[in-house]
């Protein structure tokens, strides 16, 4: 990614990561060399189609992992601690305190039996041992307003389903955010609440990230969602890194065949309503048979230009000039920037 969109200090750092979960029926490569960074105050958006390893990536990275049922590869680093090698009680220590995560259905992140209060409290008081009740409720208080809970005096003393959708999403971000994270991952952390709400939410992702200067990856299958709110964007398929570039970029730009047809799947307000969305055919491969060569072949309208090239090598990252984007694809320079310059959505 380009350097001008570094804002601090280099916080995550992931190199070559493979992640195969061994079955009867095979390998399941879920995660096939994938490598990127994220800085302090740095938003980066991870985006593909269910079963692209955008969720596996995430909680590989939060050492969610069971390496003993699982074949992981590569390297992991937090604080320039590896989290692959590290030993349980240090990552740990590490989670909560450094990296933290907002999952998906609020509901589930939170248990039914305990109030708000407590586990937001309990939450701080992991990597707080010191600390009193008195301390930890007003921690929690403290953390309530942040996340713009209305009467938090009142409400820190409820229960989850007390809380509407939006509401319980907010406590979970208190929660991931109550030890002041370097980095904080959210897996679709708006897909089941309204547009109002994830503008909502969004917008306090982004003011919390100001005050705490946290590095952020925000996985999501919603373009919009990446628009408004992430810097740079890396798309995967198949386990696969297939483009990263900053947003800006990667909207007016798409420098992957994938991409410009997830792009061309959305409509825009800049043609009509009456035109039909562009489709990407066929479906994602299974991964324990991944097809050779580049993965998004059998898909890809572009593949039989180039012969047996794409059918025999798996096409390596390389950055496009003079796009400047990074894109896994064996079409030239010339070819990509040709691609970018026609309507996908037509």
């Amino acid at each position: 990614m380009s350097d001008e969109v570094r804002k601090g200090e280099v916080v995550l750092e992931v190199e070559d990561l493979s992640v195969g979960f061994p079955t009867p029926d095979g390998l399941v490569q879920a995660v096939n060399g994938v490598s990127f960074s994220v800085s302090s105050g740095q938003t980066l958006g991870i985006v593909g189609e269910s079963g692209s390893g955008k969720s596996v990536t995430a909680s590989t990275i939060m050492g969610l992992t069971n390496q003993k049922s699982a074949n992981v590869l590569g390297s992991i680093k937090v604080g320039g601690i590896d989290i692959l090698r590290a030993d349980e009680p240090t990552v740990r220590g590490l989670r909560g305190q450094e990296m933290a995560m907002v999952f998906q259905d609020p509901m589930s992140a939170l248990n039914p039996y305990y109030t708000v209060g407590n586990q937001i409290g309990e939450a701080y008081a992991v990597h707080h041992p010191g600390c009193t009740k008195k301390e930890r409720r007003e921690i929690a208080l403290g953390m309530l307003n942040k996340v713009g809970i209305p009467n938090p005096i009142q409400r820190i003393d409820e229960y989850p389903h007390q809380f509407s959708g939006g509401m319980r999403q907010r406590i979970v971000i208190a929660i991931a955010l109550v030890n002041n994270p370097r980095l904080l991952i959210a897996d679709e952390p708006t897909t089941a609440l309204d547009v109002t709400v994830q503008a909502q939410i969004l917008e306090l992702m982004k003011s919390l990230q100001q005050e705490f200067g946290s590095a952020i990856i925000l996985i999501t299958h919603d373009l919009g969602v990446v628009a408004e709110a992430v810097d740079d964007v890396m798309v995967m398929y198949a386990g696969r890194s297939m483009e990263k570039a900053s947003v800006t970029t990667l909207f007016d730009n798409p420098s992957h065949p994938y991409t410009r047809g997830l792009m061309g799947a959305v409509r825009s307000l800049d043609h009509s309503s009456r035109g039909s969305l562009h489709t990407i055919p066929g479906s994602p491969p299974s991964l324990i048979s991944l097809p050779s060569g580049c993965s998004f072949r059998p898909r890809c309208d572009l593949a039989a230009s180039l012969g047996d090239t794409c059918s025999l090598k798996v096409p390596s990252m390389r950055r496009v000039e003079p796009i400047g984007s990074l894109s896994a694809c064996h079409l030239d320079d010339q070819q990509l920037v040709n691609l970018t310059k026609k309507n996908f959505a037509s």
